[in-house]
């Protein structure tokens, strides 16, 4: 067993867990960063057809396994993928390079960054340099020997990474 869910109740308590929850579901689905950069949990959904639909989305709010809050929380970038299809995890969809393209070209974005998906190390672009994956906790679990790493982005958009080693004895 793995996941934030068993960690919580091996250390602590499912109570801690649900308060997690909460807390989550209280925070906004997206980030947009001066207009050039879309930040999200899991990815792209095909639902979301306007960025006003996530200003009208109250929070806190349950979210189904299903349709765009599920998409914008649980979707991932498939290198094999041509199109939006099922994800094999059970939840949200996989997007291929087009529905990135596609996405940053509607929105006027430059960069999709996204996270919810181990890497080893730490970060992992997709779609050329278009989407990034993001991943900030290393050893995710005592099961992996992934680096974590952390996106700064400066005042003149360039973006740069802060690794977290999975030895955790430096941040580079």
């Amino acid at each position: 067993k793995s996941g934030f869910l068993h960690e919580c109740k091996e250390k602590y308590s499912e109570s801690l867990w649900k308060k997690f929850n909460f807390c989550f579901g209280c925070m906004p689905l997206a980030a947009i960063i001066e207009n050039r950069i879309f930040c999200v949990h899991g990815g792209l959904s095909p639902e979301l057809k306007d960025l006003s639909q996530l200003e009208n989305i109250s929070r806190p709010c349950e979210i189904s396994d299903k349709g765009m809050l599920c998409d914008l929380l649980w979707s991932d970038p498939e290198d094999c993928s041509d199109g939006w299809a099922d994800n094999h995890r059970g939840l949200g969809k996989t997007f291929g390079e087009n529905q990135v393209e596609e996405f940053l070209k509607k929105h006027n974005f430059d960069l999709v960054v996204r996270s919810h998906q181990v890497t080893e190390s730490g970060y992992k672009f997709f779609c050329g340099h278009k989407l990034v994956k993001i991943f900030s906790a290393p050893n995710l679990a005592g099961q992996f020997q992934n680096d974590g790493a952390i996106l700064v982005v400066d005042k003149d958009l360039k973006c740069y990474f802060s690794v977290i080693n999975s030895n955790f004895n430096q941040i580079n």
